[in-house]
């Protein structure tokens, strides 16, 4: 094979890569955590949303399953779940910081068990990051170990071997009240 042929053949791969990485990055759902909700529950613009979703008669059960097995990014809190040292293999997305540990759990369609297709090294806790992977709608049980004992959280989806990149902010993110004891999780990025 000559040399003119080898370049051509070279770049004729990375072009039908290139190709194939775009095909499939437009197959992405960009979403956000409103979406994980039946478009008939009430909407919580704080954090409030786990009182409003305990007044429902599913109590935040309901699922949407629209994005069922599409694959999706959705950007929000990770909260370990499975972790060694700085090593995280499983945690919960979540729209809030401080959720599940310092603040009440947010209803199980607005959390998502999510286990990374390689170990995500995180630093702290509610770290902002985005998860690309397929959306699997599901009630799924998880053990968090906090200070103050087990916590046993309700998840409603679950995404497995998801892609997961540090973000800077979360778009869509729930606001603490403005006489929350836990605003200082807010954490602003300068």
């Amino acid at each position: 094979m000559s040399r003119r042929s080898r370049s051509s053949a070279t770049l004729a791969a990375v072009l039908m890569l290139a190709t194939a990485r775009a095909d499939a990055a437009a197959d992405v759902a960009h979403i956000f955590w409103k979406d994980l909700r039946p478009a008939t529950q009430a909407v919580a613009e704080d954090a409030n949303l786990p009182m409003i979703a305990a007044k429902l008669p599913d109590h935040g059960e309901t699922l949407s399953l629209n994005l069922q097995d599409k694959t999706v990014q959705l950007a929000g809190y990770a909260l370990p779940v499975d972790r060694e040292g700085d090593l995280v293999y499983q945690f919960l997305l979540v729209p809030w910081t401080g959720a599940c540990s310092h603040m009440p759990t947010p209803p199980p369609n607005q959390i998502v068990l999510v286990t990374p297709a390689h170990p995500y090294r995180m630093a702290e806790a509610y770290q902002p990051v985005s998860v690309t992977g397929v959306l699997k709608p599901g009630m799924e049980t998880s053990q968090l170990f906090i200070l103050d004992g087990v916590l046993i959280v309700q998840s409603g989806y679950t995404v497995r071997k998801a892609e997961v990149t540090e973000v800077d902010s979360v778009p869509d993110a729930v606001t603490l009240p403005v006489n929350s004891p836990w605003n200082f999780l807010n954490k602003k990025k300068n």
